[in-house]
């Protein structure tokens, strides 16, 4: 993937050229397509940036659409306490992007906002390209703080969010139709585009089969809690009357509040969830409802660390457009796999030391935990028995690599950083324990391939899918994971992997299940894991072999963006 910054070498195509056959109009909140433009917060980001890589190795006709945040997500500073601090992430477009002329409005509060477009090509050495457009609302003319719309991601109170899904949604939709685009389907990745369903009801005349035609909707959420919900109070004086508001009730839900999820279920011909137990939770969540499932991937190039890529250049030429072929691993000396995950373990545990002074070192079983610092994620439950997992780490040293960002506005996740900072010290004589701050795409390179085992603690039935432990099947690293998500597919027990706790099918209740959770935590890591890693090398490094074979040939996004166009864009 050929992604440049530098504003004097651009990759931009002529804007006709670039954008003459794009058809699919691909909608995201969020993308993460490199740390140097900030906008994304965590997996779903990354998992629009990965659609779009691969999307443009494909050379599919898709074009993107999110917003600018200008000021990021946030930078994550950690005290020696564990309390989370955030700072502002100042980062000027028009050094990486070419702003367009063409401009478009949305009525937000009776007055004309106005919105502009930056463009970044994204650019394959395949030759395909998918151009991305970054909504901007920093117009000269618009009021103070409806040039402030565009700046925060995931900032701001309520009435900021459905500012921010105007734009994304309707200006969107309008900016498409001001540059001349025929768009064949629209693809809202989650429920905060949902407003263009409306945009398209007015256009086509309240002609809803119409609609539902063109529309396709991806959510991502298993829990009620987790949609996008407004008043219809507040919609009716931040929006004003689209289209009329018995419809939109008839759309987005009779309660008082416009159900965002429920916009996009209601005027989509298709709707996925993003694994197969994902699709399960979905249709007991939205009865009546057909919901698919396309399980989502990661893009291979991009997540695989450069020791890695030489091996499978070497043994599997073409990998990187044809990531099936990492079914044929088998292929590859034990001793190359072996060095090239030593690799890649060095460059981690020397950038850990660098930034902690902390004296970890490369052969003791290192696990790895890092993701976003929020409860149903149970970044703590490893330390549930603090007396045991001293008494295992006495079978075999292990050393733990924690990072994670917790939302700004989310205090249990904060509480839990600090939580953990509490048993680093509490085991510090014991066993060597790091909180990496500031983890975004950049230091996910480093930490995901540099580790032994990927730890994944999620509470059932709340993982939609996660894509953290696809990226360490294809560095080789062995997952150990509660089966939720696209774990229930991935795993095959003692060869893949393995599982923590019951399958999704025993009917347990949540004390239960905790239970039989830590049973397997605690000796899977003292009975199997470690005896394995010190004493059978040769049975690790057959794991690691199908960990890839068997795992990063399918769980990738080529194979997710293949599925998505025979299903859901033809």
């Amino acid at each position: 993937m050929k992604l440049k910054f530098d504003g004097r070498e651009k990759l931009m195509k002529p804007l006709q050229e670039a954008f003459r056959e794009q058809k699919i109009a691909y909608f995201s909140m969020e993308i993460g397509l490199v740390n140097e433009i900030p906008t994304y917060s965590g997996g779903l980001g990354v998992l629009a940036g990965d659609t779009i890589k691969s999307s443009a190795d494909l050379k599919l006709p898709l074009v993107a659409v999110t917003l600018l945040s200008k000021r990021g997500y946030f930078r994550q500073e950690i005290t020696e306490e564990g309390k989370q601090m955030e700072h502002l992430v100042e980062w000027e477009p028009s050094k990486i992007m070419e702003l367009l002329s063409t401009e478009t409005k949305v009525k937000i509060q009776k007055r004309e906002v106005s919105i502009k477009a930056w463009l970044y090509n994204v650019q394959s050495l395949t030759g395909g390209v998918v151009p991305i457009l970054f909504l901007d609302t920093d117009v000269e003319g618009n009021l103070p703080e409806d040039k402030e719309i565009t700046s925060f991601l995931y900032g701001g109170d309520e009435r900021y969010r459905l500012k921010q899904e105007i734009v994304l949604g309707i200006g969107g939709a309008r900016m498409l139709e001001a540059l001349g685009l025929s768009i064949r389907k629209y693809h809202m990745n989650e429920g905060h585009s949902s407003l263009l369903t409306l945009e398209l009801l007015k256009k086509y005349r309240m002609d809803i089969d119409r609609v539902r035609e063109l529309c396709i909707f991806t959510t991502h959420t298993p829990v009620e809690a987790g949609h996008d919900k407004f008043s219809y109070d507040l919609v009716q004086e931040i929006m004003g009357e689209i289209v009329p508001l018995e419809a939109l009730k008839k759309f987005g839900g009779h309660a008082e509040r416009l159900n965002m999820t429920r916009l996009a279920l209601n005027l989509s011909e298709f709707v996925n969830g993003v694994a197969k137990r994902h699709k399960d939770v979905s249709r007991a969540l939205f009865p009546g409802y057909e919901i698919h499932s396309i399980t989502n991937g990661i893009h291979s190039y991009t997540w695989t660390s450069q020791s890695f890529r030489e091996l499978y250049d070497k043994y599997m030429p073409g990998w990187a457009n044809e990531p099936e072929l990492l079914v044929r691993v088998g292929g590859i000396p034990d001793e190359e796999i072996w060095h090239a995950h030593m690799e890649a373990k060095r460059v981690l545990i020397d950038y850990v030391n660098k930034m902690t002074n902390i004296g970890m070192d490369y052969d003791t079983l290192t696990l790895g935990f890092a993701r976003r610092a929020t409860g149903y994620k149970r970044t703590n439950l490893l330390f549930s028995d603090l007396e045991k997992l001293k008494k295992i780490n006495k079978k075999g040293k292990m050393q733990i690599i924690f990072a994670g960002k917790a939302h700004p506005k989310d205090e249990l996740g904060k509480r839990l950083i600090q939580e953990i900072f509490g048993y680093i010290r509490k085991l510090r004589d014991a066993i060597k324990i790091v909180y990496l701050e500031d983890y975004d795409m950049g230091l996910a390179a480093r930490l995901i391939p540099g580790v032994d085992v990927w730890l994944n603690t999620p509470l059932r039935p709340l993982e939609a899918s996660g894509t953290s432990g696809m990226k360490a099947a294809h560095n080789g690293v062995i997952n150990f994971s509660v089966l939720d998500g696209w774990w229930v597919e991935g795993c095959v027990e003692g060869v893949t992997g393995w599982a923590i706790g019951p399958h999704p099918d025993e009917q347990l209740s949540t004390d239960e299940a905790k239970i039989r959770e830590l049973d397997d935590l605690y000796n899977k890591l003292e009975y199997i894991i470690i005896p394995t890693f010190y004493q059978k090398r040769d049975e690790w490094i057959r794991m690691m072999e199908d960990s890839i074979g068997k795992i990063a040939y399918y769980f990738n996004s080529h194979r997710m963006m293949r599925r998505y166009v025979t299903e859901a864009y033809l």
